[in-house]
């Protein structure tokens, strides 16, 4: 006979490692909700079926949140009606339903805008895999044109000029800029200089394709500004976690300069909102379909 009261080694062995899990995947969670990786939203829509949300405790929850200190989140929680007790897989459905609504109300959605056109702009934080999926993408769809962007930094191992980018000096950058041949330029990590190339773009739309353009955050809000019709999806990590990983692993950065990456990345997250669209990267195949059929939807 069994004693539950003392259960044999190795089941202590699996409980203690299943509870150390559980741990590390609420953390993990409370990580991304603070780097905005994931919307409270997100969260609560996955309750039923992911146990680190499922045994969050809804205290711990809205701490994680952006600008909720223990004080608001106090407040919150008697407005509401909810025992800071609770984990929100024990939420009733009233109070399901009353977390929802305060949280659209506080941490608004993006919606997709009405009249979109056939330029697509894909942006997201750094090492999400922009790239890659557009790559993946321009390989499934050829009738697709992807647009090719200059820049001033030196090509990576790998990167071909005219195909990965225009590889440019500084010069030449300059003189794009004030003929007015990028549709949108920046300098991205306070360092190297990137633009897009208008005439290529304005050629592909007047024949009456779609165009897709991989950018960072500062050349998407100049695209939306110079064409508002624009399509802009967010590409999102699974985690933040997971985005550092590629970082380090990537290999192409100092320590230095992987350290100011991650915290232009927590600033990129927050700027999701402004994006019609998001697409979140845990699978590239998958990533790149998603995108597609965003682009498919609005031809």
């Amino acid at each position: 006979m069994v004693d539950a009261k003392n259960p044999p080694e190795v089941d202590r062995v699996a409980a203690s490692r299943k509870a150390i899990a559980a741990r590390r995947g609420r953390a993990s969670l409370k990580r991304d909700l603070g780097t905005r990786v994931v919307t409270p939203q997100d969260v609560m829509r996955r309750v039923d079926r992911d146990p680190a949300a499922a045994t969050l405790r809804i205290t711990e929850f809205l701490t994680a949140l952006p600008a909720i200190g223990e004080g608001k989140r106090d407040r919150i929680l008697a407005e509401l009606g909810i025992s800071p007790v609770k984990r929100l897989g024990g939420l009733g459905v009233r109070q399901r339903r009353a977390v929802a609504t305060w949280l659209d109300r506080r941490f608004p959605e993006p919606q997709p805008r009405a009249g979109r056109s056939r330029l697509l702009v894909l942006a997201g934080p750094t090492a999400v895999g922009k790239g890659t999926v557009a790559a993946q993408i321009q390989a499934a769809h050829p009738e697709l044109l992807l647009s090719v962007s200059a820049t001033t930094r030196p090509p990576r191992p790998g990167e071909v000029d005219g195909t990965h980018y225009y590889f440019v000096d500084d010069a030449s950058f300059d003189r794009m800029v004030e003929n007015g041949e990028l549709l949108e330029h920046a300098t991205v990590h306070n360092k190297y200089r990137y633009g897009t190339p208008r005439m290529p773009i304005e050629r592909a739309l007047a024949d009456g394709r779609s165009v897709l353009l991989e950018i960072d955050l500062q050349g998407a809000r100049q695209v939306r500004r110079a064409e508002p019709s624009a399509t802009l999806v967010f590409l999102l990590p699974p985690s933040w976690d997971e985005l550092v990983q590629r970082l380090v692993g990537r290999g192409t950065e100092d320590a230095e300069e992987r350290a100011r990456r991650l915290r232009t990345a927590k600033v990129e997250l927050a700027a999701q909102g402004e994006f019609d669209y998001r697409v979140v990267n845990d699978d590239v195949a998958r990533a790149a379909a998603d995108v597609a059929a965003l682009v498919r939807r609005v031809n």
